[in-house]
């Protein structure tokens, strides 16, 4: 597929004889793709059993005879009113006990099973009514699983659900008590009915039990996205279901839920996501029209990896949006270049959100392409920019496999919260702090899920503070003939939650002759300087062994240690440190590397690198050996510029 624009687009929100007019003018701006329908079920379903679908189908007659094709969403996320009176237990209940209401979104229970079947039902209905549409092109399931904390519930529901996923997990009473370490403050259970779920207790849930109830509502979500998907497959499976999934949200694993999708998409918001980040006050004020200039980037390599190769953005941030404390208008350019940066890792689609700026309800100060008065607003011109560059330059291929891997992985972002030791000790952050560092240097970097068996033709290969090792990761870990940085904390526990036998790291004598016997977590704030450059924070390990000492602090402490070709960091590092390493092992395994001025980034696709300009004025990119020319921009690249360059590989 080549690359293409697309746009969500509510015809419930908008006077029926304005639709022609919009999908006149979304096909004269280059738009290819709409997507509709993922909030209207009260408007499909007023009532129940009382279903309007003749206005859906002629707004998909209408978008279609202007060459346009239709991504439908289930309405899944907004049940209506109705929905609550009759299964009036649906709503999830949160951590304190308190049950949630109607009168916003994302109102239901993934563990209730009425629910799930009404979802099924209506699901079932789109199905039959549209797959035979000749303006169909796919199906999103739901909305943003998980938006606004809804993962997790603490209903009844939950609880009968999550016994009986403990019973068929572990078989006897006697097994859960020997994995969850219930001996420990006298907590053994006699049967699977005592056990209840982990919250409202006098202090913290043994590790496992909080854990395991994490385990159990991702598989409630990846449950509920299946149900849908089987449905959707069935009446036609030559059509691709997608998801939309979101940024820095890890509540349940989207690797999972991705093994029911044909296509893995992400809701991109740059400046929102920045605003609300934990990253450093001076970075937000820099990058404050911008957004950060890896984050975007890193989510579309982690949803590259969830969609087996296949991504959309679903969702592109077209102005200022509405959900920050703050929410500033982006820098000129910014909605072009996002999409050429997607483009350039691999997106298939790029969607705005959304068409037109709603006059009303909650999301109101959120901008479309077009105001309120269906003006355009300043991405309207910026996205037909980016569908004649699209045509002109002819950009096409994949996302090649990068020489540099990181994994990331869920579980491991539970654990630390469950039990971080240090307060603001993050696997994400370790993980996206590396991501960082190896794409300032203009490489390419892949993201790899735990369940991965091989690492082969990677240079370099990083798995940060990992909970446990799968047995796939500790085989392609003694296979893997590049260079392999772990930890810090890596190892560190079983997949019970308990500290393993040899200790962390929990790798062979042979690989790594190193043991972790003792942690020193340091308050925020506080630093330990690494002799050579760089500094530790929060997390410290002091270890043991015959590994090689590469960098060591100002105290003596080992930071990066060493045997053979794999690297053991010890410590939480700042930015200069894990620069630093970045640095140290791309030297080691001498892998090639571009000269990038600051806030400029690239990505190659196909026959074509694609460099995006986050700084907030211009820069000069030095041409690499391997392009001959460009086919878009050049070698200066102003504020929110964009330049593509063709590889001499390419032909």
């Amino acid at each position: 597929m080549n690359p293409m624009l697309g746009v969500c687009y509510y015809p419930e929100h908008w006077p029926e004889d304005w639709w022609e007019t919009d999908a006149r003018r979304m096909a004269e701006l280059g738009i290819k793709m709409v997507r509709i329908g993922e909030f209207a079920w009260s408007r499909l379903e007023p009532t129940p059993g009382n279903l309007q679908l003749d206005w859906m189908i002629r707004a998909m007659d209408v978008l279609g005879r202007h060459g346009l094709k239709v991504i439908v969403g289930t309405p899944t996320a907004t049940p209506p009113r109705w929905m609550i009176d009759k299964h009036p237990d649906m709503l999830a209940v949160d951590r304190d006990g308190r049950r949630k209401g109607f009168g916003s979104r994302r109102h239901y229970d993934f563990s209730h099973l009425g629910y799930r079947e009404e979802a099924a039902r209506i699901t079932r209905i789109l199905a039959e009514a549209l797959s035979g549409h000749p303006a169909l092109a796919g199906w999103q399931t739901d909305n943003e699983y998980g938006c606004h904390g809804t993962t997790y519930s603490y209903s009844a529901a939950a609880r009968d659900g999550f016994r009986a996923w403990l019973r068929q997990r572990y078989g006897t009473i006697e097994a859960l008590n020997q994995a969850w370490g219930t001996v420990f403050w006298s907590m053994e259970y006699n049967g699977f009915e005592q056990i209840e779920l982990p919250n409202l207790l006098v202090c913290e849930a043994a590790p496992a039990h909080e854990l395991d109830f994490r385990r159990y509502s991702s598989d409630q979500v990846a449950a509920f996205n299946r149900a849908q998907y089987d449905i959707l497959k069935a009446r036609r499976p030559d059509l691709p279901v997608i998801h939309n999934f979101m940024s820095r949200y890890a509540e349940f694993d989207h690797f999972d839920v991705g093994e029911t999708l044909d296509i893995a998409s992400w809701d991109s918001y740059p400046i929102g996501h920045l605003a609300t980040s934990n990253e450093p006050d001076e970075i937000k004020r820099h990058y404050m029209r911008q957004g950060d200039p890896d984050n975007a980037a890193f989510h579309h390599d982690l949803y590259r990896a969830v969609g087996h190769g296949r991504w959309w953005v679903m969702e592109q941030q077209p102005g200022p949006v509405n959900w920050g404390q703050s929410n500033p208008d982006p820098l000129p350019g910014m909605t072009r270049l996002w999409a050429w940066e997607a483009f350039a890792h691999g997106a298939e689609v790029v969607s705005y959100f959304r068409w037109r700026q709603a006059p009303f309800a909650q999301e109101q100060m959120h901008a479309g392409l077009l105001r309120p008065d269906s003006e355009p607003a300043p991405a309207y011109h910026e996205a037909g920019q980016v569908a004649r560059e699209l045509a002109e330059t002819g950009i096409a291929g994949v996302a090649g496999q990068g020489r540099i891997a990181i994994v990331y992985d869920y579980q491991s972002e539970w654990a630390w919260e469950i039990q971080p030791q240090a307060a603001g000790f993050r696997h994400g952050d370790h993980v996206r702090a590396l991501y960082s560092a190896f794409r300032k240097h203009g490489l390419d970097v892949d993201v790899l899920p735990p369940s991965t068996s091989s690492l082969a033709g990677y240079d370099i290969v990083a798995i940060p503070a990992l909970l446990a090792w799968t047995d796939a990761l500790r085989e392609a870990v003694a296979s893997f003939d590049g260079h392999l940085l772990v930890g810090p904390r890596s190892g560190s526990k079983t997949q019970n939650f308990a500290i393993p036998a040899r200790l962390g790291p929990d790798l062979p004598q042979n690989l790594l002759d190193a043991r972790v016997m003792r942690v020193d977590s340091l308050p925020d704030g506080v630093e330990i300087a690494v002799k050579g450059g760089g500094a530790a924070r929060l997390w410290r390990e002091k270890t043991e062994g015959g590994a090689e000492v590469v960098m060591e602090d100002v105290e003596g402490v080992p930071v990066l240690l060493s045997q053979g070709k794999l690297f053991y960091l010890t410590a939480s590092g700042d930015r200069a440190l894990i620069q630093r390493v970045a640095d140290y092992l791309i030297a080691e395994a001498d892998t090639p590397i571009l000269t990038l001025p600051a806030g400029v980034r690239c990505r190659t696709r196909g026959g074509f690198r694609i460099y995006v300009n986050y700084s907030s004025g211009p820069q000069t990119i030095v041409p690499a050996e391997d392009e001959k020319g460009y086919v878009l921009g050049g070698t200066e690249l102003p504020a929110a510029g964009v330049s593509v360059a063709k590889l001499a590989t390419a032909g």
